[in-house]
């Protein structure tokens, strides 16, 4: 079995939503990377990220927190979150990102 553990990503801090609602959430870890560290000492392989300010605007301020991550840990990454452009995938890829979610295609 393969554990998928996720860091929702808001303003740069684990998050979780509360109910959906962007103004309503409970930060966890204000460290992205010392929480992806927990996982991987727990010996998790995977970590789903989702970048949620890059879901609910479309820009990210996040990416430096996933290529933290990549960078630091030995982590396959799955993200998520305002993956709207092929360029946006390209990027991830650069970054250390492994597997995608939520790929919308997007009209302007």
């Amino acid at each position: 079995m393969i554990l998928f553990p996720a860091i929702d990503l808001k303003d740069g801090k684990c998050v979780r939503l509360t109910q959906g609602d962007f103004n309503k959430s409970t930060v966890y870890n204000s460290s992205p990377i010392d929480q992806a560290k927990i996982f991987e000492d727990l010996g998790v392989e995977w970590l789903h990220c989702v970048d949620l300010d890059g879901a609910l605007h479309g820009v990210s301020e996040n990416l430096k927190f996933i290529e933290q991550i990549a960078n630091e840990t030995s982590l396959n990454i799955q993200i998520g979150g305002g993956i709207r452009t092929m360029e946006k995938v390209k990027l991830l890829i650069d970054l250390g990102a492994v597997s995608y979610t939520h790929l919308r295609a997007h009209e302007t």
